[in-house]
């Protein structure tokens, strides 16, 4: 059964930075291509950024040069670098594939706000 585990959220000044991860199971992970997901109140969910299963990467406009996708095949974790946040960052963040599973994680929040 596919998991995500989404950690590392949590309240920063605009202009910080953080460091999301996310833990996956059940799938091959080094074979998926990737995806960050966010949602926001009162709105859908968005993708933020994705990174194939050969390490391309894109990247919402929105979040182009700010934050930064990679990933851990070895541990089969995925992670998200957010830099110089700001108040639109603020929203749920999701890991799945890239086409997502069915199955969605809890998500971790991350608040940015003076």
């Amino acid at each position: 059964q596919v998991q995500f585990v989404e950690s590392g959220g949590g309240l920063v000044q605009p202009g910080g930075s953080l460091r999301l991860s996310c833990a996956a199971s059940g799938m091959i992970f080094s074979v998926v291509n990737m995806g960050w997901y966010r949602q926001a109140p009162g709105k859908e969910r968005d993708m933020v950024a994705t990174i194939s299963n050969g390490r391309n990467t894109n990247y919402a406009d929105s979040v182009k040069g700010r934050f930064t996708i990679s990933r851990d095949n070895a541990k089969n974790t995925l992670y998200l670098q957010m830099n110089n946040l700001n108040p639109e960052d603020t929203a749920v963040y999701y890991c799945n594939a890239r086409v997502p599973f069915t199955t969605w994680g809890q998500g971790t929040q991350v608040t940015v706000s003076s």
